[in-house]
């Protein structure tokens, strides 16, 4: 029998715009539906994936994500998820919870790896294990100790939603979305609000996944360069095993009312800090399916807020009268679209002048019309994105996938928004016969639209002790409505959870979970092509690139030309140059003319460790990218800017300076791991103490300070601005990287000559800087319901010395006993452990943690559990895998010749690095022990590094147990 037998073709074509045979079966005997594309992309991706609208507020789609990859039918083990994540080369591996669906998608670049992924969750979708107990980990469940303790609620999920409801900007989301849906799913939270989670009981819980997870409820997804006849027969012995079944999921669109709602909510803020109100207006609009209307809607957005120069952001930001943007702008991924859109860090009085101030721009763009340029460079820099499809270390496959959802999830093509050129040459066509296509848009679908809502979000010092206070009265009313008989059979389930959780896995069912072995991994690195060069002075690098005729260009500057005090400015100083204009152009005309003529430039900071020593690399990156017709304008506008950028506009500075400041407060709650563990290894080298004066905590403050000094002494300001360009722009500061086809390469050079023909040649000295850290034990507070812990130590001053084997072991930490302790057994949301071999520092670090003290010591075990005689050869061998795939990890074209770049100024060679990956591959159960006993040498007698960051209560406790030096207040 053919493997086409099981299934019917409803449809197949050629799509060029991303290089694809597709092909849209159905399986006959289920009615899965399967989209199969075959290309030349190594990076194959498999995704299966549900429609899973939620009816309430529990979480149900989320906590069953999580479940469903904690053991199944074939793979009886607790986590096959966190053992593929082990031993598994995969360049993308998760599950994730939308409004509507849930996905559950692999990629690899390793033929037999891939099939490994797809059979796991193949299985652990159709055939999981969901226990009770797994329910209660990953859901929520009531913990007692014994009959003294306090009755408390744990559960991974329970505690990630009490850090997204930690979030200002999180929230506004959420209600922004829920307002516009009063009759709807997505009037719902699919995530769970931490305050109904309790409300879902196991039975609605496994009824959910009996309901839905089923083929005939599936939307099944392949991509890449491997046959489809074995794709297909693969995923038949699956599907083969049920029948058709009425899988109701249907999602019921929200009936177009007069609605007109406004929204006031809360969020909890320090009651010394300066938080500010938030503002969005929210409309609906209509279905995602056509595709003019998505692609016109979506050039819109672009259009009113994508660039500096948007005529709708440039009036909020210049009216002062908040300090960013807020609001999804315009969401797509569901049925119904719809726009949102507003302000945050609004003084209360000035809430209706931020709405009024939105409707009047809009009626003035409807009445008087867009700038035509504005209009051009929209349009270009959604053709560029969508050509380029240059999706970072995110598989292509993936952002594929989740277009073709976009309609394909509501029972429409797939390929609507796939196949572009058509859609987007008929708009292009209109604009140019002179219709008013966006002056419509914005007339009929905002400003005629009477389905709207507005969300004020305000500020509440006192919300999060009342939500603490409901948690303790429910947890109350529960202790005493149960008998002693009820209490004492939640302490003995409390008890056999956490046995089931410590209890390791049979290693006759672990060996079941299939997996490459140590003779299938590559020996040899793989090599980026190099050639270094010089032209009028100035050092370049060239990366020969398969880049589809895009060219590439990554001007770095040397910050060791500026002073240390001035590091602080680099952010800014980045944006400024793109932000700010010229001599020539003003911002507006600069910032448009770089999306009309570019796929974009960006200011990127970058900070390494080099070889051999505690210096660092620190360079300020402008990196752009043009098409071929296009590279000389791209160069022209890049020498204008350097030449003759307009720095001295404080009210655009002011714009920008408050823009990064409440992105920095924006990301706290959510990155909170990501500012720890950057203050844990701030005093370990220059390179690490400059990321955090840039990006970290050290940098918001320096916002906040520099906020003041802008009014009050803006000519020094000014003056160390254009200090930073004297120094920083020169022939001596200079290293270029050109990523392009080979054949591009002379024509490119001729272009790069002629810009550093142009560059001063200063005899400037480059420095050091002295970088002394004040403080390493710190505790911060913020109001949030959840804590991220840090803790680093350096293990050189173990006498440890560095082996490839280190890296190997840090793997099985974090997917071993960090995840059992901190995520599986603490309840945190996750938990993480890198060793720096260029620094010599092991840091850890846990993120939406419900503990500290707990984690903390699950910390100082690590060391303990590499030396343990529970270790054995077979979790080397898995981890020895996982660890040659992060080492190749997938990159596009221009992620490779940055990457070559930043190895070559940190002095890391080839020779190097295929050396560590001999001794990755080389590595012992012996060598685990080793890197083990360091480590359990220094967490006991070594100088430690601690910063925690949490809820006030809980941070103040554990800084007077841990007599930290250090505490202060962030929000």
């Amino acid at each position: 029998m053919s493997y086409l037998d099981k299934y019917t073709l409803i449809e197949e074509r050629d799509i060029s715009e991303i290089n694809s045979r597709a092909r849209l079966f159905e399986h006959k005997k289920t009615g899965a539906r399967v989209l199969s594309l075959t290309n030349q992309d190594e990076n194959k991706v498999f995704s299966i994936n549900f429609r899973t609208p939620p009816k309430d507020n529990t979480g149900v789609p989320h906590i069953l994500e999580h479940s469903v990859l904690c053991g199944s039918r074939k793979y009886k083990v607790k986590e096959p998820f966190v053992e593929l994540l082990k031993s598994s080369l995969q360049t993308f591996l998760n599950a994730v919870t939308f409004p509507d669906k849930t996905c559950y998608p692999v990629a690899s670049q390793n033929l037999q790896d891939f099939y490994n992924l797809m059979d796991v969750y193949l299985d652990s979708v159709f055939f999981p294990r969901i226990t009770r107990h797994i329910f209660e980990q990953e859901g929520w469940h009531y913990e007692l100790e014994n009959l003294d303790s306090p009755l408390k609620y744990k559960g991974v999920v329970f505690n990630e939603m009490k850090g997204a409801y930690s979030s200002p900007d999180s929230l506004l989301a959420d209600y922004s979305q829920q307002s516009i849906f009063p009759d709807s799913t997505y009037g719902f939270d699919a995530g769970g609000d931490p305050q109904a989670i309790p409300d879902l009981t196991y039975d609605d819980f496994v009824d959910f996944h009996k309901k839905l997870y089923h083929p005939s409820n599936a939307f099944i997804f392949f991509y890449g360069d491997n046959p489809e006849q074995e794709r297909l027969e693969k995923l038949a012995e699956y599907l083969d095993q049920f029948s058709r079944m009425d899988a109701d999921s249907s999602i019921v669109p929200q009936q177009k009312k007069n609605l007109n709602q406004r929204l006031v909510k809360t969020y909890s803020a320090s009651a010394d800090s300066s938080s500010k109100t938030y503002l969005t207006i929210n409309w609906l609009l209509p279905e995602t399916h056509d595709p003019e209307l998505n692609l016109s809607l979506r050039i819109l957005d672009f259009i009113l807020t994508g660039m500096p120069a948007s005529p709708l952001r440039k009036a909020l930001i210049d009216s002062g009268l908040g300090e960013d943007l807020t609001g999804a702008g315009l969401e797509t991924d569901i049925l119904q679209m719809y726009y949102s859109t507003g302000l945050k860090g609004i003084e209360p009085a000035n809430l209706g002048k931020v709405e009024k101030l939105i409707n009047s721009t809009l009626d003035q763009l409807a009445a008087q019309g867009i700038d035509p340029e504005i209009i051009t460079a929209a349009i270009n820099s959604l053709e560029f994105a969508l050509r380029e499809n240059n999706t970072g270390s995110f598989p292509r496959g993936l952002a594929v996938m989740f277009r073709a959802l976009t309609t394909w999830l509501y029972d429409h093509s797939p390929f609507i928004l796939l196949e572009f050129s058509r859609t987007l040459d008929g708009i292009k066509s209109k604009i140019n016969t002179g219709e008013k296509v966006f002056e419509q848009l914005i007339r009929k679908y905002l400003l005629d639209n009477t389905h709207r809502s507005v969300v004020i979000l305000e500020p509440d010092p006192g919300l999060g002790a009342v939500i603490q206070e409901k948690e303790d009265l429910r947890l109350q009313e529960v202790r005493l409505r149960l008998s002693q008989e009820d209490l004492q059979d939640i302490v003995q389930n409390t008890a056999e959870l956490k046995q089931a959780q410590a209890r390791p896995d049979d290693p006759a069912e672990l060996a079941r979970i299939p997996r490459l072995k140590r003779a299938d991994l590559e020996k040899e690195l793989r090599i980026t092509p190099k050639q270094e060069g010089e032209a009028e002075g100035v050092r370049f690098l060239f990366h020969p690139q398969p880049t589809a005729g895009i060219f590439y260009l990554d001007l770095g500057f040397d910050l060791h030309f500026l002073p240390r005090e001035y590091l602080a400015y680099v952010p800014l100083f980045g944006r400024a140059l793109l932000e700010m204009g010229t001599a020539r152009h003003d911002f507006v005309r600069m910032t448009t003319r770089i999306r009309q003529k570019t796929g974009g430039i960006s200011p990127v900071t970058f900070t390494h460790t080099r070889m051999g020593g505690q210096d660092g690399v620190c360079y300020l990156f402008l990196r752009g990218k043009s098409l071929p017709e296009n590279t000389s304008e791209l160069f022209h506008i890049i020498k204008e800017i350097i030449a003759d950028v307009d720095l001295d506009n404080r009210e655009r500075f002011r714009q920008i300076v408050l823009e990064e400041k409440a992105g920095m407060e924006q990301s706290l709650i959510p990155a909170g791991h990501r500012f720890v563990g950057m203050r844990l290894k701030a005093g370990s080298s220059e390179a690490d103490w400059a990321q955090e004066q840039m990006s970290g905590i050290s940098y918001l403050l320096f916002l906040r300070k520099l906020t003041a000094r802008i009014d009050s002494d803006w000519d020094q300001v000014l003056r160390e601005l254009k200090e930073i360009r004297r120094l920083l722009f020169h022939k001596k500061a200079l290293l270029a990287n050109l990523t392009a086809e080979q054949e591009s390469f002379q024509s490119n050079l001729e272009l790069f000559k002629g810009f550093a023909e142009n560059l001063p040649q200063l005899d400037l000295a480059s420095s050091s800087w002295v970088t002394a850290w004040p403080s390493s034990r710190e505790a911060i507070i913020i109001p949030a319901q959840v804590n991220y812990v840090g803790k680093s130590i350096n293990l050189e001053q173990t006498g440890y010395t560095f082996h490839g084997s280190s890296l190997v072991a840090t793997r099985l930490l974090r997917a071993g006993w960090l995840w059992d302790q901190v995520r599986v057994q603490g309840g945190a949301y996750g938990a993480f452990g890198s060793y720096d071999h260029l620094s010599g520092v092991m840091a850890f670090a846990s993120y939406r943690d419900p503990n500290i003290l707990d984690t903390l010591k699950a910390f100082d075990g690590s060391g303990t559990f590499l030396m343990s005689e529970g270790m054995d050869g077979d979790e080397v061998e898995k981890a020895v895998i996982g660890a040659i795939g992060e080492m190749d990890s997938y990159q596009l074209p221009d992620a490779r010749g940055f990457s070559s770049t930043a190895r070559h100024l940190a002095g890391i060679t080839q020779e190097y690095r295929q050396a560590i990956r001999d001794q990755i591959l080389s590595s012992t159960l012996d060598h685990f022990k080793e890197f083990g006993r360091a480590l359990d040498k220094g967490l006991k007698n070594s100088p430690d590094m601690i910063c925690i960051m949490g809820g006030e209560a809980q941070v103040d406790k554990a800084a007077e147990e841990l007599n930290l030096e250090n505490r202060f207040r962030l929000l």
